[in-house]
């Protein structure tokens, strides 16, 4: 079995947000420590998705109409399967619709 490091981490809670940590655990069968660790880890990992999308704005924004914006023969190519899709299906007797 794979030893878990872990920190010891002292946080002061409002009363208020204590007391609905306790019924949230209470309602899950869990322990409060458990589902406090859990919620820290969801708003981290949801912190790390947010940095990840804001780089990637960021830096379509910084080349948008550069030639870093797109491949021109990706982009043609691009263009090309949406013409493809968008015309109308030939009949079987060879005429379209």
């Amino acid at each position: 079995m794979t030893a878990i490091t872990t920190k010891n981490f002292h946080l002061l809670l409002p009363v208020d947000t204590y007391r609905d940590l306790r019924r949230a655990a209470e309602r899950l069968g869990e322990p409060t420590t458990s589902v406090a660790r859990t919620a820290i880890s969801e708003w981290l990992e949801r912190q790390r998705k947010f940095a990840v999308e804001e780089g990637i704005a960021e830096y379509a924004a910084a080349v948008a109409g550069s030639r870093d914006d797109l491949d021109p023969d990706f982009e043609r190519a691009g263009i090309e399967a949406v013409a493809a899709r968008s015309k109308p299906a030939a009949r079987k007797n060879g005429t379209r619709r």
